[in-house]
């Protein structure tokens, strides 16, 4: 008799796949579209945040905004300015209750900045603060720690961007223009 392999090889980037597809096929669309109308708002400047690994996920979005013409910064980097009135922050933060990103979202809101928050929790304190609130409901998950909600946020504001740019006409061409070329 052959015993089973109660771990049978698999193709774990598919199980990745089908749990991010999971995940962004239940954000809703509406809010969804609130950030995007906020990110399509002219002036001001965008502000990322995020702490470990949502903190990446934030820095590789306000580089992509840079990309697609727009004054973005990454919270903490030594050239970014203060933020102000007109200005908007983006928190990436699976809790929603991050101290540190707590902090920043009652700065920018007390400096009269726009706030939006992606999470897993939009019962959190930071979605207390924040203007606009897209929760990444990531349910249960294979992957370690908060891989899922990481890849699903940084899908997210891909596509963000996507619909933001995708009417420009020379699009590709403008964003390859602002890529790096000190590399």
């Amino acid at each position: 008799m052959m015993i089973e392999d109660p771990h049978p090889m698999t193709q774990s980037w598919l199980t990745v796949a089908e749990e991010v597809a999971g995940a962004l096929s239940a954000v809703d669309p509406a809010r969804f579209q609130a950030l995007v109308a906020l990110c399509g708002e002219p002036g001001g400047r965008w502000f990322f945040s995020g702490q470990g690994r949502s903190g990446l996920v934030a820095q590789m979005a306000a580089m992509r905004f840079m990309h697609a013409g727009f004054a973005s910064h990454f919270v903490g980097e030594a050239t970014a300015p203060s933020v102000r009135s007109g200005d908007h922050l983006v928190i990436v933060s699976g809790s929603g209750a991050t101290p540190v990103s707590l902090g920043y979202a009652r700065i920018a809101k007390a400096e009269g900045a726009r706030v939006a928050l992606l999470t897993t929790d939009p019962a959190s304190p930071i979605a207390d603060v924040a203007d606009i609130v897209v929760p990444v409901p990531v349910g249960r998950t294979r992957q370690f720690g908060g891989s899922l909600f990481e890849q699903s946020c940084l899908l997210v504001l891909d596509a963000v961007i996507f619909d933001l740019v995708e009417r420009r006409a020379d699009a590709h061409t403008d964003m390859a223009f602002m890529h790096t070329n000190l590399q």
